[in-house]
């Protein structure tokens, strides 16, 4: 008798006498939740030496109230986040996701904490489709396993001609970029991140909603035990009691929605009411360290649209939206201050310049110049590395830009000293810059001789793509 008592005395430890062990005990025990994420604007994401995105800084928040650290895995694809977080392999799915009533066979929802609608894009220039059935003869892709497709599924029940193909390589950026490159006609996107997105994509725009307003929620495994998921009710309703989540939403969204989009109207009027308040400072700025003024006045309004005033949701500022880290290697006391800026943008683009390997020659110079002040010397590097490692020419923008892109790809960012970066961003950077370059010299045009945009040592700099 005395046996079988401690054979059930010792099951019973190692089985909790038939109960697991709650998953809320099991985060903290381990001291590390793990959150499945997406890489982009409204989720997770990298820039230099920050870690940002509204749904990163809500997982940071949560991680800190369980007193664990915060561990981001982030999958191959939406499909596959799905997959690791119905099969527990993670605790939360924190990635804009969608409440739908499909998913709920798989997974379990927590607390709604935003609404998003669902947007079909276009890009301007091309027809402006007036509702889904002119969207039948153009080529439409979407995300795989996303709401979109839902969606899409439900339309095609009344529409029976609606076709689209399901991308399961790329996210919404990257079809946001092949809309722009019109290599498909449409995409469908979440309104928030559609806002996000705006500023990169200048040239795309929301033809129709095709949906309601729908939820937002972070995803947790269906399990019997309900610790997590009450310990979630009770964060987010201290989140909303707080303010701190009106707050979050005001900081990735609301500088967004007050930001005037790009676009060659926008710029022309900004030119009368803006430019001549900083324009003696752009020229001064230039005269010191050998810049056309042109670039810089072009280089300020893709960063800010010349607006002094001007924050990013990573906390850089002013009208050469300075970091924290370069306003002190600069010696800005005040980021928001126009001269501080102008000058402290300047120079830290002449240092970007000085610092590029010999073997780049002007006029290319400028264009990595550039591209270092948007994404880093180390991630431009590696960029230039994958370049010759592709048999092209590491010194060549022409070359170079192409393979940017790739460092958001984790078959090639794995390969890299610096990892994930949006390489996408400092050619699209690059590429405005040059346009409102452009833009600028035409203006003056009127008034004044044709003037060629100089860059340090004498160089000129061609025309704008």
């Amino acid at each position: 008798m005395k046996t079988i008592t401690i054979f059930l005395l010792t099951l019973c430890m190692l089985t909790a006498c038939g109960e697991a062990q709650p998953h809320l005990d099991e985060i903290q025990d381990r001291g590390e939740l793990r959150v499945l994420s997406r890489y982009g604007l409204t989720s997770y994401y990298i820039k230099g030496d920050t870690i940002a995105g509204f749904e990163y800084e809500l997982a940071q928040k949560f991680a800190d109230r369980l007193d664990v650290t915060l561990k981001i895995i982030v999958p191959d694809n939406l499909g596959d986040m799905l997959r690791l977080i119905e099969q527990g392999q993670a605790d939360i799915a924190a990635a804009g996701l969608t409440v739908t009533e499909q998913r709920k066979n798989h997974i379990r929802f927590g607390p709604v904490y935003h609404e998003v609608t669902q947007q079909l894009v276009y890009k301007n220039g091309n027809p402006k489709p007036g509702d889904i059935t002119e969207v039948v003869d153009g080529q439409l892709e979407v995300v795989a396993d996303s709401s979109h497709v839902e969606q899409l599924q439900t339309l095609q029940e009344e529409f029976p001609d609606l076709y689209w193909r399901e991308n399961d390589e790329l996210d919404n950026s990257g079809l946001l970029e092949l809309v722009q490159l019109e290599l498909i006609d449409y995409t469908i996107i979440d309104s928030n991140e559609m806002s996000a997105n705006q500023s990169l994509f200048p040239e795309l725009r929301v033809a129709f909603d095709i949906s309601e307003p729908q939820a937002l929620a972070w995803a947790l495994p269906i399990a019997e035990d309900d610790s997590l998921y009450h310990e979630l009710m009770a964060f987010f309703e201290d989140l909303e009691a707080s303010g701190e989540l009106d707050k979050l939403i005001e900081k990735y969204y609301g500088h967004i929605r007050r930001f005037d989009y790009v676009d060659t109207r926008a710029i022309h009027r900004r030119i009368q009411t803006h430019l001549p308040l900083y324009k003696d400072m752009f020229q001064q700025a230039g005269e010191q360290h050998q810049f056309d003024w042109h670039l810089l006045a072009a280089m300020s309004y893709q960063e800010s649209h010349w607006n002094r005033d001007a924050v990013s949701s990573t906390g850089v500022r002013g009208l050469m939206m300075l970091t924290q880290a370069t306003a002190r290697e600069m010696d800005v006391t005040d980021r928001e201050d126009p001269e501080q800026s102008i000058f402290a943008g300047a120079a830290y683009l002449a240092e970007m310049y000085s610092r590029l390997p010999d073997g780049i020659k002007p006029p290319d110079r400028i264009w990595f110049a550039l591209a270092a002040y948007n994404v880093g010397l180390g991630h431009l590097e590696d960029a230039r590395v994958l370049t010759q490692t592709l048999g092209k020419n590491p010194n060549s923008w022409s070359d170079v830009r192409e393979t940017l892109p790739l460092l958001s790809k984790k078959k090639w960012f794995s390969q890299t000293r610096y990892g994930y970066a949006r390489g996408s961003e400092p050619v699209r950077y690059v590429q405005n810059i040059r346009r409102y370059l452009d833009v600028l010299l035409h203006h003056d045009d009127a008034s004044s001789p044709v003037i060629t945009p100089v860059s340090p040592a004498g160089q000129t700099i061609p025309e704008a793509l």
